[in-house]
């Protein structure tokens, strides 16, 4: 057959000799293609006729009323089906009175439509306004809000088919205050379940003064409040564990995995004696950044103020279920300020971010700080990857210096670490001598990176525990010059394989879909058998405290062994 393009090099050929004759044989080809094309079409009706054609053609989108449909234990769920795989949004796993444990939600008698994701957690501080610049880089999806949010996500290549794929878990990034399971188009499961034939679970859950406001001093309905958010991750991964052979995923193997907050909520729960059996491995993403968690002392401090803000007696308690939301708020950010103030005077720590809403040593939930030996016992077995980006916040976008020079980036440097300044800079060049960019200086991670480190050398000290991976993304995005490196966040879309969805994140260029293959197939490698190693990456050895075998992820991905240890330690507190 002569192709259009063919045909296209004849005419270019023939008209240097005569015009009359190209248009000749253009319109004898053209009537080729369409004599070919109807014979084409004649022979697919026929052999569709005759039986002949056996293999079914999916369409990218089905969807209808008896499309997806499969079962819960609380009755069954229809959802779609998109370049063939079956995908639910919006399925209810829980639900909860304000400030109370979460609970099985009622059954339901008819086909629930789980076409669009549900509501997410409500924020504290609404977002009324962007920065039109990274809002493009990051192309947030806020979603609608409702405190009724106990709701998840599904996508997978198959259900009722008897099969057991792997099942990723993953928990939203926005510390414990804010964010989605849609709030990036780099959430989006469907591309990683395809490409690794998994099953990806996303979820939404309390956040903020609604998932960890200590009211458990008045009365055993709130006697878990400091901990709601944790005990509904808890939920969901049951929900999981009764539910998820149905949408053709392994109970038996389940990795949690998550980014910054989503990271802090994977170490939290590696931690909580009610999620033990839940999962089995554990990926930690930018989010090692908690040290010490308040205790329950200090957290119905603040759950005291709070009532004393909204003029509420203890015997009036209950009437802080049904106050306007943005009422409760302000007493909160109020309560806050005055108790962070106060622990501050008295010496004690309140968290890199200030005193907020998070995670309590309450003796229940919670009973173990983090670097408590009975803590590390818990998780000691789980294989867990960790790791961070190299610039996540840039110093350099909040200072402006992006493209600053030599000599206002230094000065910078200079301010900021004083008498330590020429160590610093020694150890930046000794740790990524390939940087060239003044700004590359002042842009390389420290505190998440540092929390990574620790955590990795706490857990590879486990005598007989499971392996620990370490990473660190140092691809640099090209999207506005260069601006935004490697930020926090930029890894995701390589992990779900998502570069199409987050071409404003990544550029959408050869380099970063043949990167997103590599990092997204260790994701699905770690996730079936804790191991994350590939024939696309070099050898990936375990982290030891001796070695620290750490992957480098860029357009040639490497190994290090402590690279930046010196400069970890010229910077340490």
């Amino acid at each position: 057959m002569i192709q259009v393009s063919r045909i296209i090099t004849l005419k270019q050929s023939f008209e240097i000799f005569d015009p009359f004759i190209t248009r000749k044989i253009i319109k004898l080809s053209i009537h080729s293609l369409i004599i070919i094309k109807t014979m084409k079409k004649i022979t697919l009706f026929a052999m569709m006729a005759l039986g002949l054609l056996t293999t079914k053609v999916n369409a990218q989108l089905q969807t209808g009323e008896n499309v997806a449909v499969t079962s819960t234990d609380l009755g069954k769920v229809r959802g779609y089906v998109h370049n063939g795989i079956y995908t639910y949004k919006g399925i209810p796993y829980a639900e909860a009175k304000r400030f109370e444990a979460p609970q099985k939600p009622k059954a339901w008698s008819n086909v629930r439509s789980s076409l669009s994701y549900g509501p997410v957690s409500p924020l504290m501080t609404p977002t009324t306004s962007v920065q039109d610049e990274s809002e493009f880089v990051f192309h947030h999806d806020w979603g609608f809000t409702n405190e009724n949010c106990l709701v998840l996500n599904v996508w997978t290549p198959g259900i009722n088919d008897g099969k057991k794929r792997p099942v990723l878990f993953w928990i939203h990034g926005g510390g414990f205050a804010a964010g989605s399971s849609q709030e990036l188009p780099s959430y989006e499961g469907e591309n990683l379940a395809k490409k690794g034939d998994v099953v990806v679970v996303s979820i939404n859950h309390r956040l903020n003064v609604l998932g960890f406001l200590d009211l458990s001093a008045y009365g055993d309905k709130y006697k878990n409040s400091a901990n709601n958010s944790v005990l509904d991750m808890v939920a969901a991964l049951e929900w999981v564990k009764a539910n998820i052979s149905n949408f053709g995923g392994d109970a038996g193997n389940v990795t949690i995995f998550g980014q910054s907050g989503g990271g802090g909520k994977v170490n939290t729960l590696m931690m909580t004696p009610a999620a033990k059996g839940l999962f089995h491995k554990a990926v930690n993403q930018s989010g090692a950044f908690m040290s010490k968690m308040l205790t329950k002392a200090e957290t119905q401090r603040l759950g005291a103020e709070v009532l004393k803000n909204l003029n509420l007696s203890a015997d009036k308690v209950d009437e802080i279920q049904s106050i306007p939301y943005a009422t409760l708020v302000a007493a909160s950010q109020k309560a806050s300020k005055t108790i962070g103030d106060q622990l501050k005077a008295e010496g004690k720590q309140v968290g890199n971010f200030g005193l907020g809403f998070g995670p309590t040593l309450d003796g229940n939930v919670l009973p173990y700080q983090f670097d408590d030996a009975q803590a590390v016992e818990l998780y000691k077995n789980i294989p867990l990857m960790i790791g961070t980006v190299k610039n996540e916040f840039m110093a350099s976008l909040g200072a402006g210096l992006s493209n600053g020079s030599t000599e206002k980036v230094t000065e910078f440097i200079k301010n900021r670490y004083k008498d330590k300044a020429d160590a610093y800079l020694a150890a930046v060049k000794k740790a990524y001598p390939n940087d060239t960019k003044p700004s590359d200086l002042m842009d390389i991670d420290l505190m998440f990176r540092r929390g990574a480190v620790n955590q990795a050398k706490a857990k590879a000290s486990i005598a007989g525990g499971a392996p620990t991976y370490m990473y660190l993304f140092t691809w640099q995005s090209p999207v506005m010059d260069g601006k935004y490196k490697a930020i926090h966040c930029i890894e995701i879309p390589f992990v779900f394989n998502n570069i199409a969805r987050c071409e404003e994140m990544t550029g959408g260029t050869k380099e970063a879909y043949a990167l997103a293959d590599k990092v997204s197939q260790a994701w699905i490698n770690f996730a079936k058998t804790g191991n994350p190693n590939h024939a696309g990456l070099p050898k990936w050895e375990p982290y030891t405290v001796d070695k620290g075998a750490t992957m480098m992820f860029d357009n040639k991905c490497s190994i290090s062994n402590h690279h930046d240890a010196e400069l970890l330690k010229v910077t340490e507190q």
